[in-house]
């Protein structure tokens, strides 16, 4: 953590928490939670997911010595320019493992490399559970059959100051710590002679990142239901880089389940949002609530998310539209009738509001409001070919 460079890893998760809240302030005009919150948490969060991804590097023995960390990020920025979702080293360790169970090059330990990959998504699921849901932005977007429908977008970012193990030719200047006779988990295709070579524990910055989007379950349901998906998939992946490792003829197996397998994450993650019923749409009766703004008067009062507002001083609301125009006519006294959405019962309270203060409140979309975000999957290669392409279906010479 004295390391400068995990100062600048911070400052660029910090640069990323900015950008998040100036969208959402321009969005909908409100700023509830301060950058460097976000950021101590995501630190501390990181800390101990780091501490937690050291204990698991060790005792599986993972070594980062020949697993090629240098083609790793090569391939993991190769498929970034293809789309965002691959910048995953889940899918570059596959491609890679592959490779060298094909070709022989280069030349790496499949099992070490998996097995990292698994304790990396392993840490992962457990800062999602742990804070994926924090700061969540709500977001007009459109679901899987056109509509308009509000949403929470997740995105999270943590620095992983982490421990990992090299192996070392020469004699220790130190004193070795003797290890029990099961270890290491992982077993190295050729055991390194204790008398010539010794294992090292290296300290390693890394960040990890999240991102989701919430449409038929709130913030904290979706990122528990994907930090659940994705910490069965890192146990199997784990499982089968143990396997790999005693007998090195089904090394094919957590290669390619390391790419398969996250892909049948990220499918079941996205099958309830795709065929789900969106939690964010607009009521029968009232306006339903998409967010609340953190220490607003809303807030105070309990309102929450997915709350429905039937009525302001005795006058029932009939759309977000009729809510701003009521809210509008408020002096100093506010009568607010509202749905619990836990309990579904009708609640009634009055708040003394300063006139021009705002109430706090994120109102769903109306079936006729648009969207404000569009979702895309597109890398940066991929939108360049696309506009070639437009560009010559127009008959215009494209600009290099």
């Amino acid at each position: 953590m004295l390391s400068p460079f995990f100062w600048v890893i911070v400052f660029l998760i910090a640069l990323q928490y900015r950008r998040i809240a100036g969208h959402k302030e321009r969005l909908f005009g409100v700023k509830d939670e301060t950058v460097w919150q976000q950021v101590t948490i995501a630190v501390i969060h990181g800390i101990l997911g780091g501490i937690i991804g050291a204990l698991l590097m060790i005792i599986g023995g993972i070594t980062i010595t020949n697993i090629g960390i240098g083609f790793l990020w090569a391939v993991a920025i190769l498929l970034l320019l293809v789309s965002p979702r691959f910048l995953c080293f889940s899918y570059a360790g596959s491609i890679i493992s592959l490779s060298y169970l094909l070709f022989g090059w280069p030349q790496i330990e499949v099992a070490h490399l998996m097995g990292l990959v698994a304790i990396l998504h392993l840490i992962e699921s457990f800062l999602i559970v742990a804070s994926g849901h924090l700061g969540a932005m709500p977001v007009y977007t459109k679901n899987h059959k056109g509509e308009t429908v509000g949403a929470f977008t997740l995105q999270k970012f943590w620095p992983i100051p982490i421990v990992a193990l090299v192996v070392v030719t020469g004699v220790p200047a130190g004193e070795i710590v003797p290890m029990p006779d099961w270890w290491p988990l992982i077993k190295s295709f050729e055991p390194i002679n204790p008398e010539q070579s010794y294992y090292a524990m290296l300290p390693v910055i890394a960040a990890l990142g999240y991102g989701d989007i919430a449409m038929t379950m709130n913030p904290q349901q979706k990122s528990y239901h994907t930090a659940a998906l994705l910490s069965v998939y890192s146990i199997i992946l784990f499982i089968l880089a143990v396997i790999a490792s005693h007998h090195p003829y089904l090394a094919i197996l957590p290669a390619l389940f390391g790419a398969l397998g996250h892909e049948l994450t990220i499918y079941l993650g996205k099958r309830n949002e795709m065929q789900g019923k969106p939690l964010y749409v607009a009521s029968d009766v009232g306006v339903r609530l998409l967010d609340v703004v953190k220490g607003s008067p809303a807030m105070k009062m309990g309102i929450c998310s997915g709350d429905i507002i039937l009525s302001i001083n005795s006058m029932r609301v009939e759309n977000r539209y009729h809510l701003a125009a009521l809210l509008q006519t408020v002096y100093n006294f506010v009568e607010i009738e509202y749905v619990k959405n836990t309990d579904n019962r009708i609640y009634r309270e009055i708040l003394w509001l300063k006139p021009g203060k705002s109430l706090g409140i994120i109102p769903v979309p109306e079936p006729t409001d648009s969207a404000q975000v569009t979702l895309s999957a597109k890398g940066m290669l991929a939108r360049f070919i696309q506009n070639i392409v437009k560009k010559f279906k127009k008959g215009d010479k494209p600009e290099w």
